[in-house]
């Protein structure tokens, strides 16, 4: 009897503890759910914060410029010896573009790349890799340097594109995928470049609004294409153009149809179809010195990991008269005051932004913008609105240089960043604008980019 109460005991006492496991697993899943759902609700649904819509996608391949992995930092993809150039080279020329990006983690991997054809709306094009790449298909990045002298450790990795290894076979838009170990699945980023051939003339302006109601803070973009002896059946059908507004893809311009067609001039002259607006001239900072402050720095605190600098704290300009400063338009560079190898020995500081602001902005969020943040709209240059210091402040570890960069507010639901409501909109502003002219010959399934012109706001062209 004693055994059988003892075996009895034990049996109740094994089904307690399983039941409490299972209650408690049950809890924990409920509580990881409730977070995700929370998550979810709270940031996946809104459409101003792409990177929180693909949260449970982090490897999903964008057509866009997009870093994949969190090791992952200042990725520069410019033309060889101009560190200001757009990612673009003239078809069957020598010229080269440098792919640059820190792995933090310090240590060596094996990293490959590849490139795909894509449309004039960047999809993929409907061609085999043989159809557009001239050697191998996929290939290692053999290029690194790590860095010396920082505090921060880090790989630097580059390639040069075209090289021996593979090129491209005709012009139009690519995409250059980076990934690891030769997984093609395995995304490490992705980044847009553009090959074209000059096979048209484009000639035009970029200036104040025509219109008098928009004059004071619209710019507009008129221009031609001509096409010499260059043939082009049906300019209406066969013939896409794209205006971008400096480096930005998020607010392009395109199905646009020619306002007329004489000869071989395709015009595109309109008062309202080709608007931007003019915004503001950039703020900046500069950090190519970390012993001491300099342009906009407020204080530089040394920690063991990284040094946190402090810029000074900005302000509203909307509502505010227009000044010129001179600016890189978006741009940034990398640079340190002190060393002779730019991309290794340039340190990495956690740079904390603060913009006053009274109250947080309603049904949208407040971001920190330039081409050091891709212009995308991610949780990770997203501000945090602070309720003790009235003011919305972002912490991001960046490489040293020199920076421009814009506050922007992204409206839930909005297709692209609206500008003008922190940083105001003058028309007087200088902008840099880009036309794009893609052809797709009848027959043939992809868009040739056969012309390009940059153009402005403060040159005028006849």
């Amino acid at each position: 009897m004693n055994l059988y109460k003892h075996f009895n005991i034990a049996v109740a006492f094994f089904v307690f503890v399983t039941l409490f496991f299972m209650s408690y697993s049950a809890n924990s899943n409920s509580h990881l759910k409730d977070f995700i759902s929370s998550k979810d609700a709270s940031n996946s649904l809104k459409l101003s914060d792409q990177q929180d819509i693909d949260y449970y996608e982090p490897d999903y391949l964008r057509y866009g410029n997009h870093i994949y992995k969190d090791n992952i930092r200042t990725v520069l993809l410019n033309k060889k010896g101009w560190d200001f150039s757009p990612a673009m080279i003239r078809f069957g020329s020598d010229e080269q573009l440098v792919l640059r990006f820190d792995d933090l983690e310090g240590d060596h991997k094996t990293y490959y790349y590849t490139i795909i054809h894509c449309d004039a709306k960047w999809r993929p094009s409907d061609l085999q890799p043989y159809e557009y790449i001239e050697g191998f298909y996929d290939d290692h990045i053999n290029e690194f340097k790590r860095s010396f002298n920082t505090q921060v450790s880090y790989t630097n990795y580059q390639v040069k594109i075209p090289n021996e290894n593979m090129r491209p076979k005709i012009p139009g838009n690519y995409l250059l995928k980076v990934y690891l170990d030769n997984d093609r699945e395995n995304l490490v980023l992705t980044r847009k470049f553009m090959v074209y051939e000059q096979k048209v003339t484009i000639s035009g302006q970029a200036r104040q609004a025509t219109l008098v109601a928009l004059r004071d803070f619209k710019q507009e973009v008129s221009f031609t294409v001509n096409t010499h002896q260059y043939r082009v059946d049906n300019p209406y059908d066969d013939i896409t153009v794209v205006v971008k507004q400096n480096a930005r893809w998020d607010n392009v311009i395109h199905e646009l149809q020619p306002r007329f067609v004489s000869d071989n001039i395709i015009s595109y002259d309109y008062e309202s179809e080709i608007l931007f607006d003019g915004g503001n001239e950039f703020r900046y900072f500069d950090t190519k010195s970390l012993k001491h402050s300099t342009a906009r720095i407020d204080e530089i605190v040394y920690q063991p990991q990284y040094r946190k600098v402090f810029l000074r704290q900005d302000n509203r300009r909307m509502g505010r008269r227009y000044v010129f400063e001179h600016d890189i338009n978006g741009r940034f560079y990398i640079q340190n005051e002190y060393g002779y190898r730019q991309h290794a020995e340039s340190d990495y500081a956690m740079v904390h932004f603060t913009l006053n602001m009274p109250v947080p902005l309603d049904n949208g969020n407040v971001y920190v913008g330039g081409e050091f943040t891709d212009w995308n709209y991610t949780r990770e240059n997203r501000m945090d609105y602070n309720y003790q210091e009235n003011a919305y402040e972002l912490s991001l570890l960046l490489k040293q240089g020199y920076y421009n960069y814009m506050y922007m507010f992204f409206e839930d639901g909005a297709n692209h960043a609206d500008l003008t409501m922190i940083e105001g909109n003058h028309s007087e502003t200088e902008n840099e604008y880009t036309i794009l002219v893609y052809h797709r010959r009848p027959g043939t399934f992809f868009d040739r980019l056969i012309g390009m012109k940059h153009l402005s706001t403060h040159v005028d062209e006849k």
